[in-house]
């Protein structure tokens, strides 16, 4: 059954560091775009970062010089490298991959189950 499975979330106190790994388990002909959504507490999902199947990165403003994401293809594993946590970085932490399972010629979107990352002191 193809899934994607997260880890790395945590507690964390402000300014220290978290990598956020996710893999998508299963057969899969293509991988497209990766990468995180998040939520905090009373407000909106929202996109943390992205990255393309040949490397192109995206970053909403907010964690821009801060979070760092990568991708290893042969793995297919994509992985979120977040410096400098502040306490607004505190929510759940879901991964995203648009993909093409092995028996769709159909790009879907399909979700980790999140992890929880809080940072406090």
């Amino acid at each position: 059954q193809l899934q994607l499975v997260e880890s790395g979330g945590g507690l964390v106190q402000p300014g220290g560091s978290l990598r956020l790994s996710c893999v998508v388990s299963g057969k899969v002909f293509s991988i497209n775009v990766m990468g995180w959504y998040r939520q905090a507490p009373g407000k909106e999902r929202e996109l943390v970062a992205d990255i393309s199947s040949d490397g192109r990165t995206n970053y909403a403003n907010f964690v821009k010089g801060r979070f760092t994401i990568s991708r290893d293809n042969a793995k297919n594993m994509v992985y979120l490298q977040m410096d400098s946590l502040q306490p607004e970085d505190t929510g759940v932490y879901y991964c995203f991959a648009d993909l093409n399972p092995s028996t769709s010629r159909y790009e879907r979107r399909t979700w980790a189950q999140g992890t929880q990352v809080t940072v406090s002191s």
